[in-house]
């Protein structure tokens, strides 16, 4: 989307001339003193390196929610290990007038929680989903300048480069993986500040500290297979909060670490100060070159041992250190009696297999098989999962192939549709009542449908109809996992995982009042979009497999071209519940086996006669791509306006380019190459 210029205010004009004046004199400018070294730098880069017009204020660049998902997706895993952080440092800024934003080391903002009542304006500023913030495009900002010096810092006001920004406060913090790479910047950021710089110490020690929790439970998420090391200053923390991990193979050579532990023994192999998008030189480095212990002795301090009783000395040095050794789950942990000449063993890497409730739910379409591969990742998880797509898209067969998937398969699979039951019923269908409770309660009192899912999983379908005066009480629900019946006054506790689904806009209802926000960040756990119908590219194996119905005596009846070339053609409004309803009535109405044009539903072959026109001879493929390669010249490479004018989606446009070759000279990598 290429962006929008705007006229400057004075106090903007303003702005550009010092930007201007620093970036024209350097570091000497008069005006440059009253800004960090770190922003007239930035300043300096954005001139010189990155070709940036100080004069031209451009809105938020918002990427298409496509390229959002693709990028969401190439970090999938970080992103659920990310959430929880996110989650509890939005509680500690929300009331302050924050937003968290998480982006990728390119600067697009993967995730992001704040405040959606005020959504036009934070997406105006471009604190929203997939805001691109990078130096290169944005100008100094808290992200850009983040990912360029790979420190920690403040952007306040007037240290934005582009003036559009100069009401802004954004703090970041850089998240790096575990071979030292820069992987993902923290920030929270306001719309407008009226206090000095020195006001957001406070918020950079939040985010720098929340930056290192994340941080390290991707360390120990990726490493929970191999040896890791946890060493802290003082004994008190080492078990709780350690700063410095270090992850070993088998022949005692450091394979990661997290970021403190790079900053403490990087100096010693010679590569201090690298930048921060060096791969570490610590990655290979042996033990006995960073700790003063060897391999072998390594034994005694994975457990049997005060805390206090397990002190190391940096290699050379007299720097006490205080050290606790984990294993690999795959061996027995040490006692202080073990052999003291056993060797760290490294776990073989195991990918995460999709279970078969999983794996029948598609057959072989792209954008399916990467939700199935994300879903099955938390099939055990207690994380809340949030459903979304079009009406019949199969939310709830994805919710039961998640639920037969897991450890709760034994368990009850409970499913409610909120839009379904009256909603002077449904408190007292989802709570339960005791007896006499209330006006019309049966003398036995009930057990509520989320008592009935204990042990088990609760599918709220159409979550967006569930009255706002029980959200507060399902609200309880999730975080207390306790329910309390109608006219009790103790409450039930309950084991269960909760399944939500929409094909309503959440966030639209949020903004409105509707829908409580609190609730939404609470089911919004991990987000599922399932393709519609018309967009899978696994239609003729729906066909079959439904033809093919096992409950049904008969063989399959077998379609005829023209009658699969109809199923094609139509546009499934109603997706997957309609495919269904029209092979049912086909194979009803079908003579001999066999479902012809005329046996189709008569929605289907409507529009057929309605369209129909002179035969022409069909484009062939090197045409086809001749065609479409003169559109998307044509269009200046804009897929959106092409594919409005072919009459598909713009993912179905970005298939056709990837069948036919067609890379965009806008994306170096691409539209479909992540």
């Amino acid at each position: 989307m290429p962006p929008h210029a705007l006229v400057a205010a004075p106090s903007q004009r303003a702005h550009i001339a010092t930007v201007m004046q620093v970036a024209d004199a350097g570091m000497t400018a008069p005006a440059a003193a009253r800004h960090d070294t770190i922003i007239r730098a930035s300043w300096q880069r954005c001139v010189h390196e990155h070709r940036l017009d100080p004069t031209r204020m451009q809105e938020a660049i918002i990427l298409p929610q496509a390229r959002l998902r693709e990028h969401q997706e190439q970090m999938d895993a970080f992103l659920h290990i990310a959430r929880h952080g996110l989650e509890a440092l939005y509680q500690q800024v929300a009331g302050l007038g924050y937003v968290v934003l998480l982006t990728d080391a390119r600067g697009v903002t993967v995730d992001f929680l704040g405040d959606l009542v005020l959504e036009p304006s934070l997406r105006k500023a471009g604190l929203y989903l997939g805001a691109d913030w990078s130096e290169a495009h944005a100008g100094t900002c808290g992200v850009g300048t983040c990912l360029s010096t790979g420190e920690a810092l403040t952007v306040h006001l007037d240290d934005h480069f582009d003036a559009t920004h100069i009401p802004l406060t954004c703090t970041s913090a850089p998240v790096y993986d575990a071979r030292g790479q820069l992987n993902a910047v923290l920030d929270i950021s306001q719309l407008s500040s009226h206090q000095p710089k020195e006001s957001q110490h406070l918020a950079l020690q939040l985010v720098k500290a929340c930056a290192q929790q994340v941080e390290n439970a991707a360390f120990l998420h990726r490493h929970r297979r191999d040896w890791v090391l946890r060493l802290s200053e003082a004994p008190q923390f080492l078990d709780v909060n350690p700063d410095y991990l270090l992850a070993l193979d088998s022949s005692g050579r450091v394979i990661g670490h997290n970021r403190r532990a790079q900053r403490l023994f990087e100096p010693a192999t010679g590569a201090a100060g690298r930048p921060p998008g060096a791969v570490s030189t610590l990655i290979g480095q042996p033990l006995g070159r960073l700790l003063d212990v060897s391999l072998n002795e390594l034994g005694r301090f994975v457990q049997g041992r005060a805390v206090d009783q397990r002190a190391v000395l940096r290699a050379g040095g007299r720097h006490r250190l205080f050290l606790g050794v984990t294993p690999p789950p795959t061996r027995a942990p040490w006692s202080s009696a073990a052999a003291p000449d056993a060797a760290p063993r490294r776990a073989p890497q195991v990918e995460q297999p999709v279970p078969p409730p999983l794996q029948a739910l598609s057959g072989g379409d792209p954008a399916l098989d990467r939700q199935i591969t994300r879903a099955a990742r938390l099939v055990n998880s207690p994380v809340s999962l949030l459903l979304t797509g079009e009406t019949g898209s199969g939310k709830e067969y994805f919710a039961k192939a998640l639920h037969q998937s897991s450890q709760r398969r034994a368990g009850p699979f409970v499913a409610v549709n909120c839009a379904a039951i009256p909603e002077t019923l449904i408190e007292s269908e989802l709570f339960g009542h005791l007896a006499g409770s209330f006006s019309g309660a049966g003398p036995r009192g009930k057990r509520g449908l989320i008592q009935e899912a204990d042990g088990g999983t609760l599918f709220l379908d159409e979550i967006g109809d569930m009255p706002r005066g029980l959200q507060a009480r399902l609200l309880r629900v999730l975080a207390e996992r306790e329910v309390l019946p109608i006219g009790a006054t103790r409450p039930v506790p309950v084991n269960l995982r909760v399944i939500a689904a929409t094909h309503c806009a959440l966030e639209a209802m949020v903004r409105e009042g509707r829908f409580r926000e609190d609730l939404y960040y609470r089911l919004n756990g991990a987000l599922f979009t399932l393709p519609p119908l018309r967009e899978r590219q696994d239609l003729d194996w729906l066909i079959d497999r439904l033809l093919a119905d096992a409950t049904r005596p008969a063989a399959p009846p077998r379609l005829t071209t023209d009658a699969r070339a109809a199923l094609h053609r139509h546009g499934w409004p109603g997706n997957l519940r309609e495919l269904h309803n029209a092979i049912d009535y086909a194979r009803t109405v079908c003579n001999d086996g066999v479902v012809r044009l005329d046996d189709l539903p008569d929605a289907l072959t409507a529009r057929r006669r309605e369209t129909a026109a002179p035969v022409s001879t069909e484009a062939t493929p090197g045409e086809e791509a001749d065609r479409l390669l003169q559109a998307l010249r044509a269009a200046r490479w804009n897929v959106s306006a092409v594919a409005r004018t072919l009459g598909c989606s713009r993912m179905t446009l970005y298939r056709r380019m990837k069948r036919f070759g067609i890379a965009s000279p806008l994306d170096d990598a691409g539209p479909l190459a992540h």
